[in-house]
Formats: structure tokens, C-alpha cells, sequence
């Protein structure tokens, strides 16, 4: 079933969709009964007893049937919908209710308990909202009034973002998928680990590099970290960095290579649908905050290395690139020019999606492996229809949020509510906001974080006109963040099996490497000219910007490391610190301090090695000559 959704999914991305009333509620099923078929409530019991079992079965084969009949009705009242034209019965609406609470279930197994709970709690609340104290929206619809919306109709659990799911970022998870199961992954680390040999950080920076190539392209994060960590990890650690360490600059690049164009973990596409962009400026929007993650943690490592004292990895253990090597790269490299130079024809980015998956299977067979055995593309089809089923439970609980929040109005009360207690101040709103983006996004794959989050939050920044761009472009960086911050951190608890280290650990560390994340979406919203596409772009504010964030990535990644040109003390890491600060205090005498004292300090940094060098060898040369 998996291959034939892939199939399926293939054929509509170059054809374009069927009719919706009969597309997007038979996918849904689709994928329902393949998560559910792939991972069954029992085998979250291998030890259990035969009867246990059978009932983990039974509740299985109950949630499926009140899932599938709940599709059936709508199947059937579809030309009545389209009509308007169509009265529910009180049993259509009871079999409605009953799938919405067991596609609320499987989110849970699937995803947690916080999507799960936030759907399940939207479901309640537009149905009981009324017994709630004084001071919330109108609520307490009939059943009639909530089926229609959550379930009977397109705006709902069948709206918007299951059309988006099935025409367009389905085949970018099957193109992921794909990539992976090709084995392009060895081939880029390989080229990654020569071209940053030169560095101290070596390994670290091949993985970084290695693992935001990868990231670009595939939707998840543990999924990324899990792919890429077993050959960067275990380097990095040789080259005698910690294994917290190691752990950490994996999941803090295997995060990033989520905020890199032109993928985004998909969701590019789903923010140009969202905010009407064209996709093309969605990724020139996402390009400089990106170039600016990228920096910070390869910056951090350069001087954590310096730190300890690592050297450049010698050149005889550099590993030497064969023709075999290039050839692998083509297996990465063509699908994803095919995704950019049919985007640049004017086609649309599901046929890219679609042209660029057709491309990996075909440059897949330069890999003996895949020539010796083909069938292995047809498991990478089977794993990518699987991996899009599971995100397609989310997409549905998102639906039933959307519903909510439209039938009630709470996404308003929500954004009056943030914009109320930031008490009119952008930046406080904008924390209260990053906060929520944390929370929701905890344990969630990109999408699914990305879409819940701006449905949520992107009213409350929208409310003090910050750049629609700007504003999804935040709550996106927050919720792809959310992958290292305690306590799912999901991307720190992928790596420390492979790292051999403590999960919370790995976080607090990866929090440090990838700090200036956390920083930049600030920037940028008080600063749109770093997106390049805002209407009021401003060519010296962009140099100032730029300036100004190359600056605070210096300034913290050595005060956080504690080492500079040399070794830095207490006072001077706390120094640094206090730069960073004032650094991003814009249009103000503090930023201009700022940037007096940080340029001095690079100045002083830069001339006093020198200095201390030419003593140093000055002092030799008089030995020697005193010695002959």
C-alpha cells in the first residue's frame, strides 16, 4: 500500500490532482491503514501475552473501522456538499464525532500527547465552550454545526492543508526517502570530510555539512540525524571532542539543514501556499538567516576545537576521493538542479518535486549496491508512502484545529490575548510567542510543527503588522528549534545512542552551538531588509544588519567557548557576552558602543598573537645567535 500511495502520489504531482471529493478522503484512508498496519498497537508489546495482543489488535481494527466508515459517509454525502444541498443525520453525525476521536487517538500514538491534546481540547471546547468561565469566544455549537465543520466539508480535517499534503509536499517526503535509500549520504560525507580537512574542527565540520545537505531534503529531523549521525559522530569523537559534543553538532546541523533552501523539510511550499508567495522568494526570503545559522555553528566549533587543542586532521588520513566518489554525488546533486532549474522554466513545484523524484531513481542505479539489487528502490517507494501516512495523521489533527479556530474565532482571542499582555511591546510578544512555538513544536516533524504553529501564533504577530514573511518565518524557525530544546528535545535524544551520551546533555550543548538561531528570527523582524524581499528594503540597513549579526555570532560563539585569538577568562567570556548584547540593542547608543568595542576587540585580538609571535621568535633568534 505504501508503493501504490507513492505511485499515486508520483502520477498527481506531474498530472495534477483528481477530483478532491473523492482524492483527498480515500488518501486519508489510505494512509490511516498503512500507519496503523506498519506500526499496530501490539508491537508496542513484543513481550506480551497472546490475549493482550489480541486485544491491542481489536482496538486497532475498532479505531480503523469508525475511521474508514466516518470516510465512507462523507464519500457519500460529497455531491450533496458540493451542492450545499444535504441534511446529516444525527447517525452520520455521532459516525463523524467517532472518527474525530480516533484520528485524535492515532495522533497521540504517533505524535504525543501534545498535538493530540490540543485537537482533542479544540473538539471540546467548540462543543462545550459555553460551560466555561465568562471572558472566552462563543462557543457550545450543536454536533450538526461542529461536524459540518471538522469533518463534512473542506475546511476541515479534508481542508486546505490535506490538499497541500496530497498535491504537493507528499512527493517531497517521498523524495526524501528516496535520496536516502540511494545511499548518496556516504558519498557526501566522504567530499565533506575532505574539503573541511584543512580546519581544526575537521570531522565537526564535515558533519555540519554533511548533515545540512542532507537536512535540506528530508522532512525530519531525528530522521536526518539518524542518517547521518552513524558516520559523523563516531569521527568526531575520534578527533577528541566529547561525545556530548559530538552528539550535539550533529542534531544542531541536522536542525538546520531545515531552515536551508529550497527545500525546508517541505515546508517552503506549504508557507508560499500559506502566504501567497511565490516559492522562489520564500527561499531568497530564507537565504540570509540560514547563511547566518550555518555560520554560527561552524564558528562554534572552530573555536571549541581551538579550545581543546585539536589539530587539522593530517592529510594521509584525509580519505581520497575517487571517480566512484563524484559519481555518487551525482546521485544528490542532479535531483536536487532538477528541483531548482524546473522551478527557474516556470513549472510548478510539485512537478519539480515530481521530475526531481524520477531523477533519484534513475541516478540511484550509479550505486553497484542498487544495481546488484533494484528491488531496494521499490522498498525506498514502500518507506516513502509510509513516512508521508504518518505525517498525514497530523496534517487531519491540524484540520480539526483549523475547524476550531474558525467556528469560534479563538485564533483571534488567542493573538488579542498575546498582544494584550505584551502590553503593546513587539519585542515581549514576540517572546511570549517563541515560547508557544517551543511548546507546540516539541516532538512534531517540521510540517505538521510549522502548520500548527503559525495557525496559533501568526494572528499575534501579524496584530503589530510584522511582515507576513517575517512573521511564518519565525514561528517556522521556533518550531524547528523546538527539535533541541529540553524536554523532548527529539533530535538530542536521536543522537546520544549514537553518541553514547546523555540525552539532556546533548541538548543543553546543542542549545549553545545553535544559540544564534534563537537569536536571528529577532533580527530579522526588526529588520525585514535581511529577507531581501521586503517592500521597504533598505540596501545600508541590510549592510548595517549583516554587519551588526556577524558581529554577535563572533562575540558569543567565543564568549560561549571561552576561547578567542587565546584563551579567554571569566571577565573576558562575560565581556563578549555583554557585547552580543549591546550589539543587538538597534538604533540605539548601545548597538553603537557595540560595534566601537567589538571592532576594537577583533583589532587588539588580531595585532597581539601577532605581536606575541614576533617576541616570541625574536627571542629565539637571540638564543641561537648567542649560542653560535
Amino acid at each position: 500500500m505504501g508503493i501504490i500511495l507513492s505511485l499515486v502520489t508520483l502520477y498527481t504531482s506531474l498530472t495534477g490532482i483528481f477530483d478532491p471529493s473523492y482524492q483527498r478522503p480515500l488518501t486519508f484512508a489510505a494512509c490511516i491503514l498503512v500507519a496503523v498496519l506498519v506500526k499496530p498497537l501490539a508491537s508496542r508489546y513484543p513481550d506480551g501475552s497472546r490475549s493482550l495482543k489480541a486485544l491491542c489488535w481489536l482496538v486497532d481494527a475498532l479505531l480503523l473501522g469508525l475511521i474508514l466508515l466516518a470516510v465512507q459517509r462523507f464519500v457519500a454525502q460529497s455531491a450533496g456538499m458540493e451542492n450545499m444541498l444535504v441534511d446529516y443525520s444525527f447517525a452520520d453525525q455521532c459516525i463523524a464525532l467517532a472518527g474525530l476521536i480516533a484520528l485524535v487517538e492515532l495522533t497521540r500514538r504517533e505524535f504525543g500527547l501534545g498535538l493530540s491534546l490540543f485537537a482533542g481540547i479544540t473538539l471540546l471546547y467548540c462543543l462545550f465552550g459555553h460551560y466555561l468561565p465568562m471572558g472566552l469566544p462563543e462557543s457550545g455549537f450543536t454536533l450538526d454545526q461542529v461536524m459540518q465543520g471538522t469533518w463534512y466539508g473542506f475546511t476541515g480535517v479534508f481542508g486546505q492543508p490535506v490538499a497541500v499534503m496530497i498535491s504537493l509536499l507528499y512527493i517531497y517526503i517521498i523524495f526524501g526517502v528516496i535520496l536516502e535509500f540511494t545511499g548518496a549520504g556516504p558519498a557526501l560525507v566522504r567530499m565533506a570530510i575532505r574539503a573541511t580537512g584543512w580546519l581544526p574542527g575537521g570531522p565537526a565540520h564535515a558533519a555540519i555539512f554533511a548533515s545540512m545537505l542532507f537536512g535540506t531534503m528530508s522532512g525530519s529531523v531525528a530522521a536526518n540525524v539518524a542518517g547521518t549521525g552513524a558516520f559523523t559522530i563516531p569521527m568526531i569523537k575520534r578527533r577528541g571532542f566529547s561525545p556530548a559534543f559530538a552528539g550535539a553538532v550533529e542534531a544542531a546541523a541536522s536542525t538546520g539543514g531545515q531552515v536551508i533552501p529550497p527545500v525546508m523539510g517541505a515546508a517552503a511550499f506549504m508557507m508560499a501556499q500559506l502566504t501567497g508567495t511565490p516559492y522562489l522568494l520564500i527561499c531568497l526570503a530564507a537565504l540570509l538567516p540560514a547563511f547566518f545559522y550555518v555560520a554560527a555553528l561552524f564558528v562554534a566549533v572552530y573555536y571549541e576545537a581551538r579550545r581543546l587543542g585539536i589539530k587539522p586532521t593530517p592529510k594521509d588520513e584525509l580519505p581520497e576521493l575517487t571517480r566512484a566518489d563524484w559519481y555518487r554525488s551525482l546521485m544528490f546533486v542532479v535531483p536536487v538542479l532538477t528541483v531548482i532549474g524546473v522551478l527557474a522554466s516556470g513549472r510548478s513545484p510539485a512537478m519539480a518535486g515530481g521530475l526531481a523524484t524520477v531523477s533519484a531513481l534513475i541516478f540511484g542505479f550509479i550505486n553497484p549496491e542498487i544495481r546488484r539489487a533494484p528491488h531496494k528502490l521499490i522498498g525506498a517507494l514502500a518507506h516513502g508512502g509510509v513516512a508521508g501516512a504518518r505525517i498525514m495523521i497530523a496534517i487531519g489533527a491540524i484540520g480539526i484545529v483549523i475547524a476550531g479556530m474558525d467556528l469560534t474565532g479563538l485564533g483571534l482571542s488567542f493573538a488579542q490575548s498575546v498582544a494584550s499582555l505584551g502590553d503593546s511591546s513587539l519585542f515581549l510578544s514576540l517572546l511570549l510567542t517563541a515560547a508557544g512555538c517551543l511548546v507546540l513544536g516539541m516532538g512534531m516533524p517540521t510540517l505538521p510543527a510549522y502548520l500548527i504553529i503559525i495557525l496559533v501564533m501568526g494572528p499575534a504577530l501579524e496584530s503589530f503588522d510584522v511582515p507576513v514573511i517575517a512573521a511564518h518565518l519565525f514561528v517556522f524557525y521556533f518550531g524547528v528549534l523546538s527539535a533541541n530544546t529540553p524536554p523532548v528535545a527529539i533530535a538530542a535524544f536521536a543522537a546520544a545512542p549514537l553518541a553514547g551520551a546523555n540525552p539532556v546533555h546533548i541538548s543543553l550543548v546543542s542549545i549553545r552551538l545553535c544559540l544564534v538561531g534563537f537569536i536571528v528570527p529577532f533580527l530579522f523582524v526588526f529588520n525585514p531588509s535581511l529577507l531581501l524581499i521586503n517592500a521597504h528594503f533598505d540596501p545600508m540597513e541590510l549592510a548595517l544588519g549583516v554587519a551588526r549579526i556577524l558581529l554577535v555570532i563572533w562575540a558569543l560563539t567565543t564568549g560561549l567557548a571561552g576561547f578567542g585569538a587565546v584563551r579567554l577568562s571569566t571577565l573576558g567570556r562575560a565581556f563578549r557576552i555583554c557585547l552580543a548584547i549591546l550589539l543587538m540593542a538597534k538604533g540605539t547608543w548601545f548597538a553603537y558602543a557595540g560595534f566601537a568595542l567589538a571592532i576594537g576587540t577583533l583589532l587588539a585580538g588580531w595585532c597581539w598573537p601577532r605581536q606575541s609571535r614576533a617576541e616570541k621568535n625574536g627571542v629565539t633568534l637571540g638564543v641561537h645567535e648567542q649560542g653560535s
